[in-house]
Protein backbone atom coordinates (compact mmCIF):
# COMPACT_ATOMS: atom_id res chain seq x y z
CA UNK A 1 0.00 0.00 0.00
CA UNK A 2 2.95 2.25 1.11
CA UNK A 3 4.51 1.91 -2.80
CA UNK A 4 1.09 2.16 -4.38
CA UNK A 5 0.45 5.53 -2.44
CA UNK A 6 3.52 7.15 -3.30
CA UNK A 7 3.07 6.20 -6.93
CA UNK A 8 -0.25 8.12 -7.16
CA UNK A 9 1.15 11.68 -6.04
CA UNK A 10 0.91 13.72 -8.54
CA UNK A 11 2.36 17.40 -8.91
CA UNK A 12 -0.10 20.28 -8.20
CA UNK A 13 -2.59 21.45 -11.32
CA UNK A 14 -0.55 24.66 -12.44
CA UNK A 15 -3.11 25.51 -14.58
CA UNK A 16 -5.96 25.02 -11.87
CA UNK A 17 -3.79 27.20 -9.33
CA UNK A 18 -3.29 29.85 -12.02
CA UNK A 19 -7.04 29.94 -12.70
CA UNK A 20 -7.58 30.68 -8.84
CA UNK A 21 -5.13 33.84 -9.57
CA UNK A 22 -7.06 35.12 -12.35
CA UNK A 23 -10.22 35.16 -10.20
CA UNK A 24 -8.82 36.97 -7.50
CA UNK A 25 -8.02 39.85 -9.68
CA UNK A 26 -11.76 40.09 -10.94
CA UNK A 27 -13.35 39.44 -7.22
CA UNK A 28 -14.46 42.54 -5.71
CA UNK A 29 -11.66 43.49 -4.09
CA UNK A 30 -8.33 45.36 -4.66
CA UNK A 31 -5.78 42.90 -6.06
CA UNK A 32 -4.22 41.16 -2.81
CA UNK A 33 -5.99 42.82 -0.24
CA UNK A 34 -6.70 39.33 1.11
CA UNK A 35 -2.96 38.21 1.37
CA UNK A 36 -1.47 34.67 1.89
CA UNK A 37 -5.52 33.45 1.57
CA UNK A 38 -4.64 34.25 -2.33
CA UNK A 39 -2.19 31.81 -2.61
CA UNK A 40 -3.65 29.17 0.11
CA UNK A 41 -6.58 28.89 -2.35
CA UNK A 42 -4.59 28.95 -5.37
CA UNK A 43 -2.85 26.50 -4.17
CA UNK A 44 -5.63 24.51 -2.75
CA UNK A 45 -7.33 24.83 -6.50
CA UNK A 46 -3.95 23.47 -7.45
CA UNK A 47 -3.99 20.15 -5.24
CA UNK A 48 -7.98 19.59 -6.38
CA UNK A 49 -7.28 20.26 -10.14
CA UNK A 50 -10.36 22.41 -10.43
CA UNK A 51 -11.15 25.95 -9.67
CA UNK A 52 -12.88 27.16 -7.57
CA UNK A 53 -11.77 24.18 -5.21
CA UNK A 54 -14.10 21.94 -3.05
CA UNK A 55 -15.09 23.36 0.69
CA UNK A 56 -12.38 21.73 2.98
CA UNK A 57 -15.30 21.09 5.54
CA UNK A 58 -15.59 18.88 7.36
CA UNK A 59 -12.26 18.41 8.79
CA UNK A 60 -11.18 15.15 10.52
CA UNK A 61 -8.27 15.30 13.14
CA UNK A 62 -6.25 11.57 13.79
CA UNK A 63 -4.36 11.98 17.03
CA UNK A 64 -1.52 9.48 16.63
CA UNK A 65 -0.30 8.27 19.95
CA UNK A 66 2.93 6.06 20.77
CA UNK A 67 5.99 5.98 23.33
CA UNK A 68 9.30 6.25 23.14
CA UNK A 69 12.33 4.35 24.57
CA UNK A 70 14.32 7.48 24.89
CA UNK A 71 11.81 8.76 27.98
CA UNK A 72 14.50 6.54 30.05
CA UNK A 73 16.96 8.87 29.01
CA UNK A 74 15.43 11.76 31.12
CA UNK A 75 14.40 14.45 28.38
CA UNK A 76 10.81 15.18 30.16
CA UNK A 77 9.64 14.62 33.23
CA UNK A 78 6.86 13.52 32.80
CA UNK A 79 5.85 9.93 33.15
CA UNK A 80 5.47 7.73 30.34
CA UNK A 81 1.94 6.70 31.98
CA UNK A 82 0.53 10.18 30.43
CA UNK A 83 0.63 8.93 26.97
CA UNK A 84 -2.21 6.41 27.67
CA UNK A 85 -3.85 8.74 30.48
CA UNK A 86 -4.26 11.53 27.89
CA UNK A 87 -5.53 9.09 25.29
CA UNK A 88 -8.24 8.02 27.51
CA UNK A 89 -8.98 12.30 28.09
CA UNK A 90 -9.85 12.32 24.06
CA UNK A 91 -11.63 8.96 24.10
CA UNK A 92 -13.65 11.02 26.93
CA UNK A 93 -13.68 14.18 25.25
CA UNK A 94 -12.17 16.33 27.64
CA UNK A 95 -8.95 17.64 25.55
CA UNK A 96 -7.98 20.70 24.21
CA UNK A 97 -8.40 18.75 20.91
CA UNK A 98 -11.81 18.00 21.41
CA UNK A 99 -12.91 20.92 22.43
CA UNK A 100 -11.62 23.00 19.56
CA UNK A 101 -13.04 20.08 17.55
CA UNK A 102 -16.28 20.26 18.39
CA UNK A 103 -16.19 24.23 17.95
CA UNK A 104 -14.88 23.40 14.67
CA UNK A 105 -17.31 20.91 13.65
CA UNK A 106 -14.39 18.22 13.14
CA UNK A 107 -14.13 14.90 14.44
CA UNK A 108 -11.51 13.14 16.77
CA UNK A 109 -10.25 9.83 16.17
CA UNK A 110 -7.61 8.21 17.96
CA UNK A 111 -4.86 5.56 16.71
CA UNK A 112 -2.69 3.68 18.94
CA UNK A 113 0.29 3.01 16.68
CA UNK A 114 2.84 2.27 19.71
CA UNK A 115 1.01 3.48 23.03
CA UNK A 116 3.20 1.28 25.40
CA UNK A 117 0.53 -0.44 27.13
CA UNK A 118 -2.58 -2.32 25.86
CA UNK A 119 -5.61 -0.08 25.35
CA UNK A 120 -9.13 -1.45 25.80
CA UNK A 121 -11.57 -1.00 23.01
CA UNK A 122 -13.62 2.38 22.55
CA UNK A 123 -15.78 4.47 20.61
CA UNK A 124 -13.70 7.10 18.70
CA UNK A 125 -10.47 4.60 19.02
CA UNK A 126 -8.22 2.97 16.21
CA UNK A 127 -6.15 0.12 17.92
CA UNK A 128 -2.93 0.19 14.95
CA UNK A 129 -0.30 -0.68 17.16
CA UNK A 130 2.67 -1.97 15.37
CA UNK A 131 4.94 -2.27 18.78
CA UNK A 132 4.49 -1.09 22.26
CA UNK A 133 6.62 1.83 22.23
CA UNK A 134 9.91 2.38 20.28
CA UNK A 135 13.61 1.51 21.42
CA UNK A 136 16.21 3.53 23.02
CA UNK A 137 17.88 5.35 20.32
CA UNK A 138 20.75 5.86 22.35
CA UNK A 139 21.52 2.60 22.17
CA UNK A 140 20.19 1.37 18.69
CA UNK A 141 17.81 2.18 15.75
CA UNK A 142 14.78 3.15 17.67
CA UNK A 143 12.65 1.23 14.73
CA UNK A 144 13.31 -1.44 12.64
CA UNK A 145 12.89 -0.74 8.63
CA UNK A 146 9.94 -3.22 8.63
CA UNK A 147 8.47 -1.35 11.84
CA UNK A 148 8.50 2.09 10.21
CA UNK A 149 7.35 1.04 7.31
CA UNK A 150 4.35 -0.46 8.92
CA UNK A 151 3.35 2.63 10.68
CA UNK A 152 3.54 4.62 7.69
CA UNK A 153 1.19 2.24 5.79
CA UNK A 154 -0.81 2.48 8.88
CA UNK A 155 -1.03 6.50 8.62
CA UNK A 156 -2.13 5.92 4.88
CA UNK A 157 -4.87 3.58 5.82
CA UNK A 158 -6.44 5.81 8.39
CA UNK A 159 -6.45 8.57 5.83
CA UNK A 160 -7.96 6.27 3.21
CA UNK A 161 -10.53 5.70 5.80
CA UNK A 162 -11.60 9.58 6.94
CA UNK A 163 -12.03 10.33 3.54
CA UNK A 164 -13.99 7.76 2.62
CA UNK A 165 -15.98 8.41 5.51
CA UNK A 166 -16.47 11.86 4.18
CA UNK A 167 -13.52 13.81 5.71
CA UNK A 168 -12.53 16.79 2.94
CA UNK A 169 -9.50 17.76 5.12
CA UNK A 170 -7.47 16.04 7.36
CA UNK A 171 -5.71 17.30 10.37
CA UNK A 172 -2.61 15.99 12.29
CA UNK A 173 -2.31 15.34 16.06
CA UNK A 174 -0.06 13.67 17.76
CA UNK A 175 0.30 12.17 21.26
CA UNK A 176 3.48 10.58 23.11
CA UNK A 177 5.38 11.48 26.03
CA UNK A 178 9.02 12.51 25.03
CA UNK A 179 8.31 13.16 20.97
CA UNK A 180 9.85 16.36 20.62
CA UNK A 181 13.11 14.33 21.16
CA UNK A 182 12.78 11.91 17.89
CA UNK A 183 10.76 14.82 16.40
CA UNK A 184 13.92 17.19 16.68
CA UNK A 185 16.29 14.36 15.81
CA UNK A 186 14.43 13.70 12.67
CA UNK A 187 14.15 17.73 11.79
CA UNK A 188 17.73 17.84 12.35
CA UNK A 189 18.60 15.39 9.89
CA UNK A 190 16.39 16.21 6.85
CA UNK A 191 17.01 19.81 7.07
CA UNK A 192 21.02 19.95 7.95
CA UNK A 193 20.10 22.05 10.95
CA UNK A 194 22.46 21.80 14.15
CA UNK A 195 20.53 19.79 17.04
CA UNK A 196 20.99 22.74 19.31
CA UNK A 197 18.75 24.66 16.90
CA UNK A 198 16.02 22.42 16.56
CA UNK A 199 15.33 20.88 19.94
CA UNK A 200 12.75 22.49 22.14
CA UNK A 201 11.67 22.67 25.97
CA UNK A 202 8.78 20.23 24.94
CA UNK A 203 6.20 20.49 27.65
CA UNK A 204 8.52 23.03 29.45
CA UNK A 205 11.93 21.70 30.70
CA UNK A 206 14.59 23.49 32.86
CA UNK A 207 17.81 24.80 31.00
CA UNK A 208 19.85 21.73 32.62
CA UNK A 209 17.06 18.63 30.94
CA UNK A 210 17.03 21.18 27.94
CA UNK A 211 21.21 21.02 27.32
CA UNK A 212 20.60 17.34 27.92
CA UNK A 213 18.44 16.74 25.61
CA UNK A 214 20.58 18.97 22.76
CA UNK A 215 23.27 16.15 23.40
CA UNK A 216 21.36 13.11 23.36
CA UNK A 217 19.89 13.99 20.14
CA UNK A 218 23.59 15.33 19.08
CA UNK A 219 24.70 11.40 19.94
CA UNK A 220 21.97 9.24 18.69
CA UNK A 221 22.82 11.66 14.99
CA UNK A 222 26.65 10.76 15.39
CA UNK A 223 25.66 6.90 16.52
CA UNK A 224 23.43 6.37 13.41
CA UNK A 225 24.98 8.38 10.90
CA UNK A 226 21.27 8.30 8.87
CA UNK A 227 21.00 10.36 5.80
CA UNK A 228 18.06 12.48 4.07
CA UNK A 229 18.58 10.67 1.32
CA UNK A 230 17.20 7.30 3.26
CA UNK A 231 14.32 8.23 4.70
CA UNK A 232 12.95 5.37 6.11
CA UNK A 233 16.30 4.61 7.42
CA UNK A 234 16.40 7.40 9.16
CA UNK A 235 12.98 7.17 10.65
CA UNK A 236 13.87 3.92 11.92
CA UNK A 237 16.46 5.03 12.93
CA UNK A 238 15.39 8.39 15.61
CA UNK A 239 11.86 8.62 14.76
CA UNK A 240 8.32 7.83 16.82
CA UNK A 241 5.80 5.40 15.83
CA UNK A 242 3.57 8.72 15.91
CA UNK A 243 6.41 10.20 13.49
CA UNK A 244 6.41 7.50 11.01
CA UNK A 245 2.05 7.12 10.94
CA UNK A 246 1.61 10.98 10.40
CA UNK A 247 4.22 10.84 7.74
CA UNK A 248 1.72 8.06 6.20
CA UNK A 249 -1.50 10.33 6.97
CA UNK A 250 0.21 12.79 4.79
CA UNK A 251 0.59 10.50 2.19
CA UNK A 252 -2.51 9.04 2.07
CA UNK A 253 -4.00 12.76 1.66
CA UNK A 254 -2.01 13.84 -0.91
CA UNK A 255 -2.58 10.52 -3.17
CA UNK A 256 -6.48 11.32 -2.72
CA UNK A 257 -6.11 14.92 -3.44
CA UNK A 258 -7.45 16.38 -0.24
CA UNK A 259 -5.30 18.88 1.98
CA UNK A 260 -3.78 18.05 4.95
CA UNK A 261 -3.24 20.59 7.66
CA UNK A 262 0.07 20.30 9.33
CA UNK A 263 -0.40 21.08 13.47
CA UNK A 264 3.08 21.24 15.31
CA UNK A 265 6.83 19.79 15.58
CA UNK A 266 5.81 16.65 15.73
CA UNK A 267 3.58 16.91 12.21
CA UNK A 268 6.25 19.58 10.85
CA UNK A 269 8.83 16.28 11.20
CA UNK A 270 6.62 13.88 9.94
CA UNK A 271 6.33 16.20 6.70
CA UNK A 272 9.38 16.09 5.75
CA UNK A 273 9.87 12.52 5.60
CA UNK A 274 6.93 12.44 3.85
CA UNK A 275 8.37 15.55 1.45
CA UNK A 276 11.60 12.89 1.28
CA UNK A 277 9.76 10.26 0.15
CA UNK A 278 7.50 11.46 -2.21
CA UNK A 279 8.34 15.35 -2.97
CA UNK A 280 5.02 16.38 -4.55
CA UNK A 281 2.94 15.28 -1.18
CA UNK A 282 3.97 19.38 -0.20
CA UNK A 283 1.32 20.37 -2.61
CA UNK A 284 -1.23 18.90 -0.67
CA UNK A 285 0.05 20.50 2.91
CA UNK A 286 -0.56 23.50 4.43
CA UNK A 287 0.81 24.40 7.76
CA UNK A 288 -2.22 25.25 10.79
CA UNK A 289 0.49 27.18 12.83
CA UNK A 290 3.90 28.18 13.83
CA UNK A 291 4.56 25.85 16.89
CA UNK A 292 6.37 27.57 19.86
CA UNK A 293 9.01 24.36 19.43
CA UNK A 294 11.82 26.17 17.21
CA UNK A 295 12.30 23.17 15.07
CA UNK A 296 9.08 23.35 13.72
CA UNK A 297 9.71 26.50 12.32
CA UNK A 298 12.83 25.24 10.74
CA UNK A 299 11.03 22.51 9.05
CA UNK A 300 8.52 24.20 7.38
CA UNK A 301 10.82 26.97 6.17
CA UNK A 302 12.40 23.86 4.38
CA UNK A 303 9.29 22.76 3.11
CA UNK A 304 8.01 26.22 1.67
CA UNK A 305 5.83 26.26 4.07
CA UNK A 306 4.19 29.63 5.48
CA UNK A 307 1.92 29.19 9.09
CA UNK A 308 -1.45 30.77 9.13
CA UNK A 309 -1.44 30.84 12.85
CA UNK A 310 1.45 32.53 14.93
CA UNK A 311 0.07 32.22 18.98
CA UNK A 312 2.96 30.71 20.53
CA UNK A 313 1.29 27.68 20.77
CA UNK A 314 2.97 24.17 22.14
CA UNK A 315 0.31 21.63 23.20
CA UNK A 316 0.23 19.37 20.35
CA UNK A 317 -3.16 17.04 20.07
CA UNK A 318 -4.00 19.27 16.31
CA UNK A 319 -5.19 22.41 18.17
CA UNK A 320 -2.95 24.37 15.95
CA UNK A 321 -4.56 22.44 13.14
CA UNK A 322 -8.16 23.01 14.35
CA UNK A 323 -7.46 26.82 14.95
CA UNK A 324 -6.58 27.14 11.46
CA UNK A 325 -9.60 25.29 9.80
CA UNK A 326 -11.57 28.00 9.53
CA UNK A 327 -9.08 29.92 7.70
CA UNK A 328 -8.98 27.45 5.02
CA UNK A 329 -12.36 27.61 5.04
CA UNK A 330 -12.97 30.88 4.58
CA UNK A 331 -10.42 30.88 1.49
CA UNK A 332 -12.00 28.55 -0.27
CA UNK A 333 -15.23 30.38 0.21
CA UNK A 334 -14.05 33.46 -1.53
CA UNK A 335 -13.19 31.74 -4.62
CA UNK A 336 -16.71 30.22 -4.10
CA UNK A 337 -19.13 33.12 -3.26
CA UNK A 338 -17.55 36.39 -4.12
CA UNK A 339 -18.75 38.72 -6.93
CA UNK A 340 -16.79 39.27 -9.96
CA UNK A 341 -16.44 43.11 -11.24
CA UNK A 342 -18.40 42.60 -13.98
CA UNK A 343 -21.05 40.39 -12.31
CA UNK A 344 -21.44 43.26 -9.22
CA UNK A 345 -21.79 46.05 -11.60
CA UNK A 346 -18.25 47.50 -9.68
CA UNK A 347 -16.39 49.42 -11.30
CA UNK A 348 -12.52 48.86 -11.05
CA UNK A 349 -9.77 51.42 -10.79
Amino acid sequence: MLDRTIAAIAPADVAAAQAARDLHLRLTKPPGSLGALEELSARLAGLAGTCPPPQPTPGAVAVFAGDHGVHAQGVTPWPQEVTAQMVANFLAGGAVVNAFARQGGASVTVVDVGVGCDLAPADGLLIRKVRAGTRDFTGGPALTRDEARQALTVGVDVANQLIDEGAKTLLTGDMGIANTTPAAALISVFTGADPAEVTGRGTGIDDLTHAHKVTVVRQALSRHQVSADDPIGALAAVGGLEHAAIAGYVLGAAARRVPVLLDGVIAASAALVAAALAPAAVAAMVAGHRSAEPGATVALAHLGLHPLVDLGLRLGEGTGALLALPIVACAVRVLHEVATFDAAGVSEK
